[in-house]
């Protein structure tokens, strides 16, 4: 075996058996695990050849050696190998999703706490950017007689309400003008659209009708103002408990504004974050496994995993892949249903 492929061997079995045990590992272990047919001085060679270049490390004297984030870093990008879900795996995955499912934020609540069961991880799931979403239909729905709730539902499957109230008595035949024409308007204009200046020139356009219409027009905005916003659903965060860096990770993962963006910051494709490469300071121990599910065949929102450096990245990987397709197949068919 050549030197170069001999030191790829070692760090892929330091890596493999350190995510198992937690242990550093030594070089008559590594010739066990690893299968090697070379002494134990070349071994440890390549091995101080790996720690000189950043891969490993010597944790105290006389101790094997554990990966670094380097050395994560290569083995994911090099020599993982990530099998995919089980049909059996995927149906069970299909089944823990699909209950008491009937709406995208309930889906994808379901998604968070089913991947922190099967990781044992803090796990997160956000809503769709509502950057290219369209408004799909307006409906109106009575809660008083001077009151009604205004229902705006996405293209991108979410649905958002707001409650307006009026001077005038809001009978079921004035919330039935009000559905015609406002849908007339409103239906296929992008979220992103409806600002002051729209509302103004569509207030315009209904002459007279304008004169009823404020209070409902404003409760459209602010609609699909909530509708733009990504939402973030968590599982797990009790499982920080015992972290060295919990207090920081918990006070950053309980911001909603900072951890929704740090999560679209995210890749794409499924990929893992690890350590100093997030953009947080506080996940600087910490390894970020992500994916996207797909709405219409494009990536939309993430589902990730927050765990230690030390983690399964391979079956993390399949996990993560094998929800995100689930989610992406139900989130379709409540859309276009």
């Amino acid at each position: 075996m050549e030197p170069a492929a001999r030191k790829k061997q070692i760090l892929s079995a330091i890596v493999e058996s350190y995510i198992q045990t937690g242990e550093p590992v030594g070089s008559k272990a590594l010739i066990q695990e690893a299968g090697l047919k070379v002494s134990s001085a070349t071994v440890r060679n390549d091995m101080a050849d790996l720690t000189e270049r950043g891969y490993i490390v010597q944790p105290h004297t006389s101790a094997g050696r554990i990966p670094t984030q380097r050395g994560y870093r290569y083995y994911v990008d090099n020599a993982l190998d990530v099998k995919p879900v089980t049909a059996q795996g995927r149906e069970y995955i299909t089944d823990a999703l699909s209950q008491n499912a009937d709406s995208p934020e309930s889906l994808l609540q379901n998604a968070s706490n089913l991947l922190t069961r099967l990781t044992d991880y803090v796990a997160f799931a956000t809503t769709p950017g509502g950057e290219e979403s369209r408004i799909r239909k307006i409906s109106f729905v009575p809660t008083g007689a001077h009151a009604a709730m205004a229902v705006v539902i996405v293209s991108n499957g979410i649905i958002k309400t707001k409650l307006f109230r009026c001077e005038f008595l809001l009978t079921p035949e004035i919330l039935q003008v009000f559905d015609k024409a406002l849908n007339d308007v409103f239906a296929g204009v992008r979220l992103e659209a409806v600002n002051r200046p729209f509302i103004q020139t569509a207030a315009a356009g209904f002459g007279e009708l304008s004169l009823l219409m404020p209070s409902a027009l404003i409760a459209i905005k602010e609609a699909c103002d909530l509708a733009r916003v990504v939402s973030v659903y968590h599982s797990g965060l009790g499982r920080l408990i015992g972290d060295a860096q919990a207090d920081r990770i918990l006070e950053f993962l309980q911001n909603q504004h900072d951890l929704a963006a740090m999560l679209e910051r995210l890749p794409l494709n499924t990929a893992a974050t690890i350590g100093k490469e997030n953009s947080r300071v506080e996940l600087a121990y910490s390894s970020v496994v992500s994916a996207r599910y797909k709405i219409d065949g494009s990536p939309s929102g993430v589902l990730a995993v927050i765990g230690p450096m030390r983690m399964d990245y391979a079956r993390m990987i399949s996990v993560l892949n094998c929800t995100a397709e689930c989610v992406s197949e139900l989130l379709n068919e409540m859309i276009d249903y």
